[in-house]
């Protein structure tokens, strides 16, 4: 018999000095007293059946001494361990049995407390909580900890940290949450301090007068006395500002200090001005038109300086190439090579459309209908025109397909226009040299087709096309030289595209000096006047405030009580700079007037009691010379847009073609009106112009009836002069066949009636023959 078993059945674990009965449940609940008695999961092998007998007399040996089990503790037999230490417990701990830890931590709990069984954890700590707080639950840790700050503080939950540090903090300082360091560091700092943010480190220290250390002084002592020694104190010397050279700056900010430290204020039209230097105007020819002025020609004759001869045969050339490239690839419309002739007249019909406006081309040859027009049919069938239309070439297709390969070194984008192009161009300065006055500016051809070149200008009437700056004779409008923008490049641009493009337009070559340049804000800079200054070339043209280089000195500036007509000016050099109060601020800049010089205008203007009245107020010098220069440039836009050519195409190049026709066109007109002029005659109106310059191209009278052709290819004489000494020099041009044919330069006094091109007529050569056959 195991007698350490009886032991431990004997004495059960308690205080020492309780009864067995007075503490059931400390017996119940102890485990080696339920693991050792009743647990009936005490299972035996075969060979352990001898402990299983001692057990059972240990059994029987323990209920003879401590008599029968209390009742509750017999019912427990089996049970599992949770329920075997609820014995005696109250019903509700009896009833939180198999629930789980938490919600039998809950008993005695209050109700707020219970309900929050299962929740989350930080639910579960807000019980007790105030309102504002248990809204919270869920929300950000930053948002939980306002709870009870400042509203400012509040709104500022998710912001930067930048910001939230601002709190409280002054104004000026919340203002600058995001900008630089050194912009934050210069908080509270002196104006001229904050205006140097962002500029070169070479410039912020020219900001302030940099002064040289001064020069210790020795201290001289006095003799002392025996009841005071004395000291003399140092002589100061006087701070020097070293001489420093100011380096360029890129810098806004720091050109304006520059500009501003180193400008004078504003002047008013009571302080004199002196007249500026002005370079000598010295043409490289004749200002005028460049022709013989004793002979006659005709609009057709005009128009061909500009689209010459050998410039058609060469169209006719690339059209015909393009049109077979076109049947090869399954164009199905009938095709017959195109002449000169046959694009003269194409050309006509063009210019007979911008006279006669219908909704479409088919319109032209609709017969039997309101629309009925019998002179196109006349001229050209319509199915020839489309054909025509279609298929116009302007450059060799051979060339273009290499200029098109990608990674094409030197890549021109406007490779299917150059020929023409370059030969307008020419044309445009060979035939007439300007006066003195030009303009700049930029004009816009309407283009729906689909390239890179195409621009938006939302000044212009037509928003969106191609681009080109044009410079032109002030008083009449003659196109002078133009480039067609061609978009981004990949060229360095070291003074910006306005410069660039004033630079390529005049040619000093080709001019010569003295003129006088007008042109708008996009394009005026100090830099640029300086420049043209320095190749005698003046120029003169508004300014956009607050650019690099212009003044901005606020001393004497206008103010809300300066009246209209006021005038505010400072000169730097050759440089002047005016200000203008009209109806709105003017600001111009020159290098060729004086400020003012008592010339005025009218306005009319509103009384204080409501009356309008008109009155005089003074107008700068440039304000007028620009107003006069400057408005005429349009004279040659207007003439463009009264009989322009130009219709939606899908080719842009064919839009440039159209446009080079208006171009073509109206300097014509402007070159017939010079020549009227020379010749004290009345000049055609632009109508009457263009209606001739139709029927001369589409070979038929003014009646529309074709003419003969026969009869009219006879040989004239160039020149009308009736006395022999002058017949020589002045009636004698290149024979157009020696020259194409036979590349030598061979001058006649005869020329076709029809076809008004020079050729020779001798016995040993009969160009006129040889054209004609």
């Amino acid at each position: 018999m195991n007698v350490g078993r009886v032991m431990q059945l004997f004495f059960r674990p308690g205080k020492a000095g309780e009864e067995e009965d007075s503490e059931p449940e400390s017996d119940l609940e102890s485990e080696d007293f339920d693991d050792d008695v009743v647990d009936p999961s005490y299972v035996l092998d075969e060979e352990g059946e001898e402990e299983q007998e001692e057990d059972e007399d240990l059994t029987a040996t323990l209920h003879a001494f401590q008599g029968p089990a209390p009742k509750k503790r017999r019912k427990l037999v089996g049970s599992n361990s949770a329920k075997r230490k609820l014995v005696g417990s109250n019903s509700v701990k009896r009833k939180l049995v198999g629930s789980n830890s938490a919600k039998r931590k809950l008993v005695g709990s209050n109700s707020a407390k219970r309900k929050l069984v299962g929740s989350n954890s930080a639910k579960r700590k807000l019980v007790g909580s105030n309102s504002a707080k248990r809204k919270l639950v869920g929300s950000s840790p930053a948002k939980r900890k306002l709870v009870g700050s400042s509203p400012a503080k509040r709104k500022l939950v998710g912001s930067s940290p930048a910001k939230r540090k601002l709190v409280g903090s002054s104004p000026a300082k919340r203002k600058l949450v995001g900008s630089s360091p050194a912009k934050r560091k210069l908080v509270g700092s002196s104006p001229a301090k904050r205006k140097l943010i962002g500029s070169s480190p070479a410039k912020r220290k020219l900001g302030t007068p940099t002064r040289t250390s001064p020069t210790p002084s020795t201290p001289t002592r006095t003799s002392p006395t025996p009841s005071t020694p004395t000291r003399t104190s140092p002589t100061p010397s006087t701070p020097t500002p070293t001489p420093s050279t100011p380096t360029q700056s890129r810098s806004r900010l720091a050109q304006t200090s520059e500009s501003e430290s180193q400008s004078d204020p504003w002047k008013t039209e009571k302080d004199p001005d002196s007249v500026p230097d002005i370079s000598r105007f010295q043409p490289r020819r004749q200002p005028g038109i460049q022709l013989e002025t004793l002979s006659t020609h005709s609009p057709k004759e005009l128009f061909q300086l500009f689209f010459a001869t050998d410039t058609v045969l060469k169209m006719c050339k690339y059209t015909n190439k393009h049109a077979a490239r076109n049947k090869e690839l399954g164009k199905k419309y009938k095709w017959v090579d195109v002449e000169m002739d046959d694009l003269y007249k194409f050309f006509g019909l063009l210019f007979y459309m911008s006279l006669v406006s219908l909704c479409r081309i088919q319109d032209y040859w609709r017969q039997n209908h309101i629309f009925y027009v019998p002179f196109p049919a006349k001229v050209m069938p319509r199915d020839r025109f489309q054909t025509i239309l279609w298929n116009i070439y302007l450059s060799d297709l051979e060339e273009d397909e290499q200029n098109d390969k990608k990674g094409t070194p030197g890549h021109d984008k406007l490779a299917r226009v150059r020929p023409l192009y370059e030969a307008i161009r020419c044309a445009c300065q060979a035939y007439y040299h300007p006066k003195r006055e030009l303009a700049v500016d930029e004009r816009m051809v309407a283009a729906k087709a689909k390239t890179g070149m195409k621009q938006y200008m939302k000044v212009k009437p037509n928003k969106w096309g191609i681009k080109l700056f044009v410079l032109a004779e002030s008083s009449s409008g003659y196109t002078i030289q133009f480039d067609i923008h061609t978009g981004k490049t990949g060229a360095i641009r070291h003074h910006g595209l306005a410069y660039d493009v004033v630079m390529n337009l005049i040619q000093k070559s080709s001019l010569g000096t003295g003129y006088h340049i007008y042109m708008d804000n996009f394009y005026t800079s100090p830099r640029l006047f300086k420049d043209l200054t320095s190749m005698k070339f003046g120029a003169c043209g508004t300014y956009r405030e607050g650019r690099k280089g212009f003044p901005r000195v606020r001393e004497n500036d206008f103010t809300r009580d300066s009246e209209r007509g006021s005038v505010r000016w400072i000169r730097q050099g050759q440089l002047l700079f005016v200000k203008w109060l009209d109806t709105q601020e003017v600001s111009m800049c020159s290098t060729i007037h004086p400020a003012f010089s008592g010339d005025m205008v009218e306005r009319r203007m509103k009384d204080k009691d409501g009356s309008w009245t008109t009155r005089r107020i003074p107008c700068p010098t440039p304000v007028l010379a620009y107003n006069k220069n400057m408005g005429r440039v349009e004279q040659s836009d207007k003439l463009i847009q009264y009989y322009s050519t130009l219709r939606k195409t899908a080719c842009w190049y064919k839009t440039l073609l159209l446009h080079f026709l208006d171009i073509a066109a109206t300097n014509a007109y402007v070159l017939h009106c010079e020549l009227s002029s020379v010749k004290s005659r009345q000049p055609m109106t632009h109508k009457e112009f263009m209606t001739v310059l139709v029927c001369q191209l589409c070979d038929v009278d003014m009646e529309g009836n074709p003419r003969s052709r026969k009869s009219d290819h006879i040989p004239v004489a160039i020149s009308e002069v009736q006395e022999s000494a002058q017949r020589a020099p002045r009636g004698r041009l290149r024979c157009k066949r020696c020259l194409l044919e036979d590349d030598v330069r061979r001058d006649t006094s005869w020329k076709c009636q029809a076809c008004e091109v020079p050729l020779c007529l001798l016995t040993n050569r009969n160009c006129f023959f040889q054209w004609h056959k």
